[in-house]
């Protein structure tokens, strides 16, 4: 049986690391080791941060902020163990994607790939393969790039073949240059292969013809007996579905930090959108978070009702609110946040009406996440919608059968509530793509709450509320007998808005 254990102390591993004294050295010499000096593990370059190089974001164990080696050892073993006897999966790694010429987008790893391995480097391929019955019984097999001086000076560090084994745990790593002939000797006694980088003819052309992804096309096609291929996101999305405590932890903290950051753009005037989207973004990174967990809405007025407006360019009017759908990002964990507030600092009537209606549909939306309750998110989505429709009746609005058919047959609460109360949420805003609405929730779904009314400039809707937009969005973790609200330091509450001008 495989016994994982934390990583050990890397200034111990790296203690005896040979480097070179010749100068320059040639590529192949400098992937060797010869026997000149020693160096600690704190003055070694990696592809990532490592607690030994950066204890101010990591702690001791941890390969990513707030996630042990442990855990993700331990991940890989569900895996493994939820798979058929003598199955392996592989996971390709996300490439760099260029917004124009030599011009890059920030790397953003593919999110099984990260949540099985920790590792955030391109041109890499992780493949685990399931070895016995027990639930250690598997082997993690790492390719990735060798270390390279002289490509390093150009485009930054990465980690190299033998950190891949010392800091990430791979049983084995290997040249993902070499994928042709190391990969094939893993594949070939496989009884089914699952991974979401199902071989194609279109595959290779889409995307760059060094990366994994197009090299395995031609690898599984090579194979002398191909075993049958199966998709892998099903089985990774039941166990990403149930967060840990850990995750749970590092959402919590991006939560504290973000909502402190929302109370904090409430207590000053903001002149226009990009001036209060830029302030958000440095606050997230100010206190301690890797920054934007997506491309926030920053809707002033009637910009409002359009649920994802990014332009974020207008100018901010006095007598409108702004509504703003923003969040940070911790180790890769992100959270969810959309709160309104009056830009002059105070609501007018209809304003507030509208605003506490959503809101105390909002409470009691959050409320239902409970194991206890056992609802879907798509259960709290009905309680939801009837629960709006009550209180927009209260305010005037009708819901008659003249007013419920719409042109296009649409009803009135799918043109004020057109979207649904909440997703899951984790590694990804929209969180394991594919996982249902439909599973009843239970302890460690991590979701949003986010109702929302959307009122047009339309003659059958009241006047008064014509223009007006309002979502209010928490990130919630579920747990058996009451929610754990990961985001309350965003403050929501009509009184505590107001009062902090």
């Amino acid at each position: 049986m495989k016994v994982q254990l934390l990583r050990p102390d890397l200034r111990q591993i790296y203690r005896p690391l040979q480097v070179h004294t010749q100068w320059p050295p040639s590529r192949r010499a400098w992937n060797r080791s010869y026997a000149t000096t020693s160096i600690s593990a704190a003055e070694l370059e990696f592809g990532q941060p490592v607690y030994e190089t950066h204890p101010h974001i990591l702690k001791p164990g941890e390969i990513t902020p707030g996630i042990t080696a442990q855990e993700y050892a331990d991940r890989r073993a569900k895996l493994a163990h939820s798979l058929p006897d003598g199955a392996v999966a592989v996971l390709p790694s996300a490439e760099v994607k260029y917004r124009s010429g030599a011009v890059f987008y920030p790397f953003r790893q593919e999110s099984n790939f990260l949540y099985l391995t920790g590792f955030s480097e391109p041109q890499s391929l992780a493949v685990i393969r399931k070895t016995g019955p027990s639930l250690g019984d598997y082997t993690f097999h790492l390719f990735c790039r060798p270390k390279d001086a002289l490509a390093e000076q150009w485009s930054g560090p990465w980690s190299g073949l033998r950190a891949a084994e010392d800091v990430f745990n791979a049983d084995e790593a290997g040249d993902i240059n070499a994928l042709h002939t190391l990969l094939p000797p893993l594949l070939r006694s496989a009884s089914r292969i699952y991974t979401d980088a199902i071989p194609s003819s279109s595959s290779s052309s889409s995307s760059s013809s060094s990366s994994p992804s197009s090299s395995l096309s031609s690898i599984f096609s090579s194979l002398p007996s191909k075993a049958p291929t199966a998709p892998l996101s099903p089985l990774v999305n039941a166990h990403r579905a149930i967060k840990s405590p850990a995750e749970i932890g590092a959402m919590r903290h991006a939560g504290r930090v973000s909502g402190r950051a929302f109370t904090s753009a409430m207590r000053r005037p903001w002149a226009s959108e990009p001036e209060l989207h830029a302030y958000l973004a440095h606050a997230f990174a100010r206190d301690g978070l890797s920054g934007e967990a997506y491309v926030p809405v920053v809707a002033g007025g009637p910009r409002g009702r359009m649920i994802h407006y990014t332009h974020n360019t207008a100018l901010l009017r006095d007598g409108e609110t702004v509504l703003v759908d923003a969040g940070g990002e911790y180790g890769w964990y992100i959270t969810d946040i959309t709160r309104v507030w009056p830009v002059g600092g105070r609501f007018s009537a209809a304003q507030r009406d509208l605003y506490a209606a959503v809101l105390r549909v909002q409470r009691m939306a959050v409320g239902l996440c409970t194991e206890r309750n056992g609802l879907s998110l798509d259960e709290i989505h009905r309680a939801t919608e009837a629960a709006l429709q009550d209180e927009l009746e209260r305010l005037g609005f009708e819901f008659g059968r003249g007013m419920r058919m719409f042109p296009g047959g649409g009803e009135a609460m799918g043109i004020l509530f057109p979207h649904h109360v909440g997703h899951y949420i984790g590694l990804d805003v929209h969180d394991v793509p594919g996982y249902p609405r439909s599973t009843p929730l239970r302890a460690g779904h991590c979701v949003t709450i986010e109702p929302g009314v959307y009122v047009p400039d339309d003659d059958r809707f009241p006047k008064h509320f014509r223009g007006l937009a309002v979502r209010i969005e928490d990130s919630v973790c579920v747990d058996k007998d009451a929610p754990l609200v990961l985001t309350p330091e965003a403050v929501k509450e009509v009184e505590d808005i107001e009062a902090l001008r």
